[in-house]
């Protein structure tokens, strides 16, 4: 089990400078954690190399941008496809992992059982796949580096969802379900649909991480040979420490589906660094993102931002234009005391720490533990002028411009092979 690193000390700044290289190895897409890490490169006069997951065809075949969907991205820009993951990879029949799963429904999905030969043969073709883009994308990226320049990968590649139709109605029972509609996570994780889930979850989250690593080697060591400074960061998750009366503490969110995957991808850093490569997978806070609404409940942990940012925001002048922010969507008669004092039952609460706990992560879900987690939640929500206008949109891009700037300056030597971002150092960096 890795031991928790926490952060605490808000970083000097790197010697980054005009010229230098930030790669975006995987897509940016909008509201997300590496906006931030973008936003404090730009500030630093860094050059942005950006990428491409590619698109799908209707027959499903794997394709890069268009020049119209490439118009309004910055350059440079590899148009390389990365995307990764074997869920539409047909195997040597043209069947895809997705192509098995199409006949199951609501009722019978726990009976369908994927072939393991097929599934085999698909990751086997997904993988060669990827690290032949990866090379074609390391070949064009060798262009974009002026002499001289220090360069600094983020791998962006995270998720692995399957893009079958049963899915979605499986995630939205496992972690949205209530009453009838529960569906516990070890169910879920235990068939042969969600253990196909949490391989290819490992093959976009974790072994991607490696992919990158091993095939920059010959440019990473050309690099250095000429002077210049080669490191790599990575989006971790681990659970969290928010302030919990009046403390920082750990918690984090159950059930979280990627977790295992998560944890591969931090013995990989951990493997490399053991090499001598500056890599570091750095474990954020949870925010509130596109692609993490299915997952009501992770959100709950932002709110108590609001003390850390009360104790520990450093810059005092913006701490309080971003607390007067989130008032105003708050209703009239809410304070912050009764959210934070919320929060502190909620994290508190028995049946909360039963399924925090730090060495059996990742843990799975009970009905009860979801159902207090999601009326936590709902009773959060119901605080605000418009439900759909949260302060925690508000709390998110806190933590991920706090996250950027620590990535950013802690990257260029980084103490540890992975370390956690909380809630205290996310205040200190604002």
């Amino acid at each position: 089990m890795t031991q928790l690193f926490p952060l605490r000390e808000k970083p000097a700044l790197a010697p980054y400078k005009k010229g230098d290289v930030l790669v975006l190895f995987g897509e940016l897409f909008s509201r997300g954690y590496a906006n931030g890490l973008v936003e404090e490169a730009e500030r630093r006069g860094m050059t942005i190399v950006r990428a491409t997951v590619g698109r799908r065809e209707k027959d499903g075949s794997l394709r890069a941008l268009t020049a119209e969907e490439t118009a309004n991205i910055p350059k440079p820009f590899i148009n390389v496809p990365l995307e990764a993951g074997y869920d539409l990879e047909a195997d040597s029949h043209g069947v895809t992992p997705c192509d098995q799963m199409k006949d199951a429904g609501l009722k019978d999905w726990e009976q369908t059982k994927l072939n393991p030969e097929s599934l085999k043969e698909s990751r086997a073709k997904g993988t060669a796949r990827f690290r032949k883009n990866t090379e074609l994308f390391l070949k064009e990226l060798e262009q974009h580096i002026p002499a001289g320049a220090n360069v600094l990968f983020a791998h962006l590649m995270a998720g692995g969802v399957p893009r079958a139709k049963i899915l979605m109605p499986l995630l939205n029972r496992a972690f949205k379900g209530r009453g009838d509609r529960y569906l516990p996570s070890k169910a879920l994780f235990d068939s042969s649909i969600g253990q196909f889930c949490l391989d290819n979850f490992m093959a976009v989250t974790a072994e991607t991480f490696h992919h990158l690593l091993d095939l920059s080697a010959p440019l990473r060591q050309k690099l250095e040979a000429s002077g210049s400074h080669v490191s790599y960061t990575a989006y971790g998750y681990h659970g969290t420490e928010v302030l919990i009366r009046g403390q920082y503490k750990w918690q984090t969110y159950t059930p979280y589906f990627q977790g295992w995957a998560k944890m591969a991808l931090e013995d990989i850093s951990k493997d490399y660094f053991k090499k001598g490569v500056n890599c570091c997978v750095y474990n954020c806070p949870e925010i509130l993102t596109n692609s993490s609404s299915i997952f009501q409940g992770v959100e709950v942990s932002l709110y108590p931002l609001l003390a850390a940012i009360q104790k520990d925001g450093a810059d005092k002048n913006h701490a309080a234009a971003v607390l007067k922010e989130c008032k105003d969507l708050l209703k009239d008669d809410v304070t912050f005391e009764q959210i934070i004092k919320f929060t502190d039952d909620y994290l508190t609460n028995d049946l909360t720490l039963e399924f925090s706990k730090y060495e059996l992560w990742p843990q799975n879900s009970a009905q009860h533990q979801m159902e207090y987690m999601l009326n936590s939640s709902d009773h959060l929500f119901s605080l605000h002028k418009d439900e759909k206008n949260l302060i925690t949109a508000v709390l998110s891009e806190v933590v991920f411009k706090s996250c950027g700037y620590v990535m950013l300056h802690d990257s260029w030597k980084p103490k540890s092979p992975v370390a956690w971002i909380n809630h205290d150092i996310v205040a200190r960096c604002m």
